[in-house]
């Protein structure tokens, strides 16, 4: 049984219409001991502590107990259910953000940026949330504090840090598939010193969509994550911490009935965190990152066992920089850093090892000039040795019109540096025989081929290949109210849109002898995506909180809108029918991205029994991904993949302070689509035990 949706759309009205009544309810329903809790705190967004409720900029918190009451194992699944957020499979389990792709998000790591993006897409599946304070989010370019990258915005990863006194706790997680999930944590902390540690195993057989061959849609896999970190207080001034973090993933690789191997990935990073309160208004702030992500895979025949083919993947990064923190008065307060990133990658299909350098510097005030108003404004200085430098400022505000009621709005630049692979890459594909060629590396490669007589005809002179590839960036613009009646009712709603100039795309610049193309990475094409953001929170007594959030979304590249609209576009519905004019409105707009998305949750708990459940519902409207009518565009007439919603359900018995017992089902009804959908395996069904000691 497949949920349809529209049950889900049913639930989701009657979840909203709880919600915009509840204030008149939760008078009369709620214990009079009732008290609201402490407001969250955030970093992220302005890389200082602000308290959540108060922060201009669109933002998010997904707290511990969260966290721990969906019994989730990876930050993909976390993800996914957060409103105006989805995952999608490209080279992993990339995050849409705003409708912009994996590659515009910044992913960090207690403030330092996760590497290794093979195609782009940074692999979420690969973070373990065992060992996670919280998860904040902020929407909206963020160039100006955290430079490429945060384009679309950031998501931090809080980890936890020591606490007081010696324990820890022991998780297993056993399901569907034969999966198999085991942490345990240590912490000590007496007097200055503070350690904790956190180990993660991770193991599946893998899954099957399609038993018409011989091949399974995802192969059998195991990884292991490691996390350690020391803190240590000199004075209640002085403090030092040290942090480390150690995956590695192994997995098999068979694509095909003749053909059989390995993937590996290893990475590990290291954080020096040095922070000194010369006074009370001046903080002082050293930090040192270094990381390196590492793959290497290879295919044999199956027959004989002999060599086929291998390949690897080899970044590291380096960033030191130091920050200083001012508050003059409690109303305002400046943060200025300096920094550097070097990088290097060293791939299958690169001529040469790349070296980024990228020095910056950046500047934030933070003000509250009247009672009732804050504003931020920023900005951040990138230079490059491979680009244009980038200059990335930002402005936010939030007005209180009353207790009840503010309004907020930010605009910023935001933008994404070329990667290794848009410059570098020089890659024929053997079976097929077409090229793709870096930007940088067209001249060299281009001559190559025509010396070597493989050429036909040139598409785009080589002389368009002696600048800059220039970064892609955009302007992005986030509106918002926010309405809290009471304690227990809280509602939201922003408007946003983000304009990309620059976009990079990939593009024929000759043709070979062979029939195949040359294709290399050119600036060209403009997209914007632009939508609504709504959120609502119910609590009608402390044990029940009842969530619902929607997006609705376009995304469309502008020159698609002028050639639809100038009626320069055709179709036709099967091969030799007659071609017809599009309109304007036949238009979809960019591939994957969905029109409506929303989110249901219902979490509950019952202190007498010590039960606590949850479920929640997370539904995607239809989304195209392929130009079946070969117009080169995504329009009414092209494959879609339906509309979907997923349910889960989780629920926790707390036996003791020390013995905490799970069960749950992800996917209760069994949603599949082996066509389109590799990465949803069906339902799972798992229980889970936690140790404290």
């Amino acid at each position: 049984m497949i949920l349809n949706k529209n049950v889900f759309f049913i639930y989701f009205s009657i979840l909203l219409s709880v919600s915009s009544f509840g204030q008149e309810i939760v008078r009369s329903s709620i214990d009079s001991t009732y008290t609201e809790e402490l407001d969250e705190v955030i970093v992220t967004a302005t890389r200082t502590t602000r308290q959540l409720s108060s922060l201009p900029l669109q933002a998010h918190i997904v707290t511990n107990k969260e966290i721990k009451n969906i019994n989730s194992l990876r930050l993909s699944d976390i993800i996914n259910e957060q409103t105006g957020l989805t995952i999608v499979q490209d080279h992993g389990d990339g995050v849409q953000m705003q409708g912009l792709d994996s590659d515009y998000t910044l992913v960090l790591i207690d403030g330092a940026p996760l590497i290794g993006r093979t195609a782009g897409t940074l692999d979420l599946s690969r973070v373990t949330v065992g060992n996670i304070q919280q998860i904040e989010i902020v929407k909206g370019a963020t160039s100006s504090l955290y430079g490429s990258e945060a384009l679309a915005g950031v998501i931090n990863i809080i980890t936890k840090n020591p606490q007081q006194g010696f324990g820890g706790n022991l998780g297993y997680r056993y399901g569907t598939l034969n999966s198999h999930d085991i942490s345990t944590t240590l912490n000590y902390k007496k007097n200055k010193l503070g350690i904790s540690g956190f180990a993660n195993g991770n193991s599946t057989d893998g899954y099957d969509l399609n038993e018409s061959d011989d091949l399974q849609t995802v192969d059998p896999y195991h990884n292991y994550t490691f996390n350690l970190k020391v803190g240590y207080d000199f004075s209640e001034n002085t403090s030092l911490s040290l942090s480390g973090r150690y995956f590695t993933e192994n997995q098999d690789y068979i694509p095909t009935e003749d053909l059989a191997g390995k993937n590996r990935i290893n990475e590990w990073n290291a954080h020096l965190k040095f922070n000194e309160k010369f006074n009370e208004k001046w903080n002082g702030y050293l930090d040192f990152y270094t990381t390196r992500y590492k793959t290497d895979s290879y295919l044999n025949y199956t027959e004989d066992d002999s060599y086929y083919s291998d390949s690897f993947f080899d970044q590291i990064m380096l960033r030191p920089e130091v920050r200083i923190a001012f508050e003059p008065s409690k109303n305002h307060s400046f943060i200025a850093g300096v920094g550097w990133t070097h990088e290097s990658l060293d791939r299958t299909d690169f001529s040469n090892k790349p070296i980024f350098d990228a020095p910056y510097v950046y500047l934030q005030y933070d003000s509250k000039p009247i009672e009732n108003l804050n504003v931020i404004l920023g900005a951040r200085f990138d230079a490059h040795n491979k680009y244009e430098s980038q200059f990335s400022p930002k402005a936010a505000l939030r007005y209180e019109i009353t207790d009840e009621i503010a309004i907020k709005g930010s605009v910023g630049y935001g933008y994404k540096a070329p990667d290794f692979r848009q410059l570098y890459l020089d890659f024929t594909n053997s079976t097929v025989g077409y090229t793709v060629i870096g930007y940088n590396r067209v001249p060299n490669v281009i001559e190559e081929l025509e010396e070597a007589g493989q050429i036909t005809t040139i598409v785009a002179p080589v002389t368009e290949f002696n600048g800059n590839l220039k970064a892609e960036n955009s302007l992005g613009f986030n509106l918002g109210i926010q309405y809290k009646p009471s304690t227990s009712l809280s509602f939201e709603i922003n408007a946003f849109r983000n304009n990309i100039h620059d976009l990079i795309d990939t593009q024929v610049i000759a043709t070979k002898t062979n029939g195949q193309n040359v294709y290399s990475y050119i600036n060209i094409n403009e997209v914007y995506t632009q939508g609504v953001e709504i959120n609502t929170t119910y609590r009608p007594s402390r044990n029940l909180t009842l969530s619902a959030g929607y997006q609705l979304l376009y995304a469309k590249d502008k020159s698609a809108v002028n050639a639809f609209e100038n009626g320069e576009i055709f179709a036709r519905l099967n091969t030799g029918s007659p071609s017809f004019h599009l309109q304007k409105e036949d238009y979809f707009g960019l591939y994957n991205r969905s029109r409506h998305m929303a989110n249901g949750k219902v979490f509950y708990n019952h202190p007498k029994s010590k039960i606590d459940a949850n479920l929640r519902i997370t539904y995607r409207s239809k989304y195209g991904i392929y130009d079946t009518n070969n117009n080169n565009y995504l329009d009414d007439y092209d494959s879609f993949v339906d509309g979907f919603a997923i349910c889960d359900l989780a629920m926790n018995k707390t036996f003791s302070e020390h013995l905490r017992l799970g069960f749950g089902v992800d996917n209760l009804f069994d949603f599949t689509d082996s066509d389109y959908i590799t990465s949803i395996p069906g339902r799972l069904i798992y229980v889970k035990l936690n140790i404290n000691f």
